[in-house]
């Protein structure tokens, strides 16, 4: 049994099932997989939840799935790392099969920023992989739009949260990005907070809610 691409930590479901849905948690730049995972344990219970560390090493407990330059006040980034992070996420996926059992067909990626623009680009440009994705604090990279499947990305539950006062992603990403997606058939439960560039209690209450409104429910709670 070969070692997954990527390390993670894991939460079990907490209730008995054979084949759980699959929650992957994308952290952000700077970042690693113990952040997102704090939160685990508010999440749906009947979920698979893995926190995966992103392979780009920026320094002790420090990881990014690409390099991102922010110093001409907007965001350039390396977009051979991030093509390359696209590929390591889905080849993950696939390696999890051998060591956890869970349901195929109900995959999803909860990101935050730069793990959210991952998720983004693994579920639209792979819709038959990944069944919905939550967006808190993310962008939609305009690079991939090209590779977007289009005729397929409706069967995608979005949600995405966004702070209004966010000075690192201003909101205007996540109005395009909802805007774009309505225009691919897909709409995303979409909700602005009065706060910055993180995650707050509220936004944590809503994507549970998302969680078991719009995806637990349509595979029993």
């Amino acid at each position: 049994m070969n070692k997954p691409s990527l390390t993670y930590l894991v939460r079990q479901p907490k209730i008995n099932i054979a084949k759980p849905p699959l929650l992957i948690l994308l952290h952000g730049v700077g970042s690693n997989e113990k952040d997102l995972f704090s939160f685990a344990s508010h999440l749906p219970v009947k979920f698979l939840v893995i926190s995966a560390r992103a392979p780009i090493v920026l320094g002790q407990s420090s990881f990014a799935w690409y390099q991102v330059d922010f110093s001409t006040g907007k965001p350039v980034y390396n977009q051979a790392q991030e093509k390359e992070s696209r590929e390591t996420i889905l080849k993950f996926i696939d390696e999890l099969k051998e060591h956890h059992s869970f349901d195929e067909k109900e995959i999803y990626l909860v990101g935050f920023s730069q793990g959210a623009i991952m998720s983004y680009s693994v579920a639209l440009t792979h819709p038959e992989k990944v069944k919905g994705i939550g967006i808190l604090s993310g962008r939609l990279l305009e690079e991939i739009k090209p590779f977007i499947k289009t005729e397929q990305v409706s069967r995608v539950n979005v949600f995405i949260s966004h702070g209004i006062q966010d000075p690192m992603l201003p909101v205007a990403y996540a109005e395009e990005a909802s805007s774009y997606l309505k225009s691919l058939g897909v709409t995303a439960n979409f909700k602005k907070y009065a706060e910055g560039h993180g995650i707050n209690q509220e936004m944590l209450t809503d994507l549970v809610t998302w969680m078991n409104n719009e995806i637990l429910s349509s595979i029993g709670k």
